[in-house]
């Protein structure tokens, strides 16, 4: 019996230990967050990076291994200047490459949000690799949640049977222990009349239906990924992306005013008066259906009431019923002109690479989380903007060299009445 006491107690070690392992590698593979990753990339890095291609930076995929130090790129990341001062070849290589355009600071981002956008810029695809699955690849939901859920599921099966183990193995050594003391044991309660397991199974479906409903309750309103069909196939990638058309041609009030504006019929025939015939790359809905892009533009001329063949007006025009995407609630206010013009913001920080879409989607949540996290990492044109000038200590601090920059948190950008009135 002595024996057979020793064994269990054994196999009570070594079922603590799988746990301890199992707890260390999930906190290893959570270490870096690709989601959280994408959304510090697309706030910070996107209007001066791709991960796939160069644009007005270097193209990040496999950055790393370019480092020789993993805290130098850290250093290089939060302040480029000083890398550079210290001498380092690879650094001051980069710098000549790109005419000696200083890389932007970010001092506030920590370890941990570097960390995650190197853990995004190693698991984004390759849209080249990508473009042979196209058709299809509307269909699929995001790889990075689905990968966390996955992983979080099962985990959590697994701490489930640790846990069915070590209860049996603390019944089995429980019921020897009375044995040798010469006490009766008393016959098992069965596991549905059980009132500690009854108890423990409505605490946790409590905690569960609880969590589900929260988030639930959180999400209400809310319409990330929402891609409404819309009345005419209007490719964001073909027009911003491969034509290269400035965004303020289209949605010029963007700068101007509080609403970026949805261009108007006359702003798409200053193009399609002569562009009768759409010749670029085959198009495909996010279901991969096949588009016929000259029949998308013979749409927007029985609107406008336009005669390709004779080149004038002959019918009175309609007006497109555009589906709205982005929606915010009432009580919120945004102006597009004060972060556009004032604040500098590109315009995938907030609706994603829009560059790219066939159809346009909503990227972000947009809720208050989302754009409090921007406001505490995004820096204002604090010295450029003469309305900055009331704010002495936060200039003599610049001045002093006590801080490199000012974020839109430090000049009031989370009091509540700055958004909500």
């Amino acid at each position: 019996m002595y024996r057979v006491s020793i064994r269990l107690r054994k196999q009570f070690v070594s079922v603590l230990i799988l746990c301890a392992g199992l707890v260390s590698s999930f906190s290893a593979a959570g270490a870096a967050d690709p989601g959280a990753g994408k959304t510090l990339f697309q706030q910070n890095c996107a209007s001066c990076h791709n991960v796939h291609k160069k644009i007005t930076g270097p193209a990040l995929a496999g950055v790393e291994d370019r480092w020789a130090d993993k805290k130098l790129l850290h250093s290089w990341i939060r302040n480029s200047a000083a890398v550079l001062a210290s001498g380092d070849p690879y650094a001051n290589k980069l710098f000549n490459e790109y005419n000696k355009v200083a890389m932007r600071a970010f001092p506030a981002l920590k370890d941990e949000d570097i960390d995650n956008i190197l853990a995004y810029i190693n698991s984004a695809p390759d849209p080249a690799a990508a473009k042979a699955s196209a058709p299809a690849a509307g269909g699929e939901t995001s790889k990075e949640e689905g990968g966390n859920s996955l992983l979080f599921g099962i985990i959590t099966l697994i701490l489930a049977i640790v846990a069915v183990i070590l209860m049996q193995i603390n019944s089995n050594l429980n019921k020897l222990a009375s044995e040798k003391e010469g006490h009766e044991n008393a016959e098992p309660v069965p596991f549905y009349k059980n009132k500690a397991y009854i108890a423990l199974c409505i605490v946790l479906l409590f905690v569960v239906g609880g969590y589900f409903t929260i988030q639930g309750a959180i999400g209400l309103g809310r319409q990330q990924d929402y891609m409404p069909e819309q009345p005419i196939f209007y490719s964001h990638k073909v027009h911003a992306g491969i034509n290269q058309i400035n965004c303020l041609y289209c949605h010029s009030s963007a700068e101007k005013s509080k609403h970026a504006m949805i261009p108007s019929e006359n702003v798409c025939m200053n193009c399609h008066k002569a562009i009768n015939e759409y010749t670029g790359p085959d198009l495909f809905t996010a279901e991969g259906k096949k588009v016929n892009g000259t029949a998308e533009i013979q749409k927007l001329y029985d609107h406008v009431g336009w005669d390709p063949k004779a080149s004038k007006y002959t019918k009175p025009g309609q007006p497109i019923e555009w589906t709205k995407i982005h929606n915010l609630p009432d009580h919120v206010y945004f102006n597009h002109s004060q972060h556009v013009k004032a604040g500098q913001v590109q315009c995938q920080t907030c609706h994603g690479e829009i560059q790219n879409m066939d159809e346009v989607h909503q990227f972000a949540d947009l809720s208050m989380g989302w754009c409090v996290n921007c406001h505490r990492t995004t820096k204002v044109q604090f010295v450029e903007n003469n309305y900055y000038s009331i704010f002495e200590k936060l200039h003599q601090d610049i001045k002093d060299k006590k801080i490199d920059g000012v974020t839109v948190d430090m000049v009031g950008g989370t009091e509540c009445q700055k958004c909500h009135y």
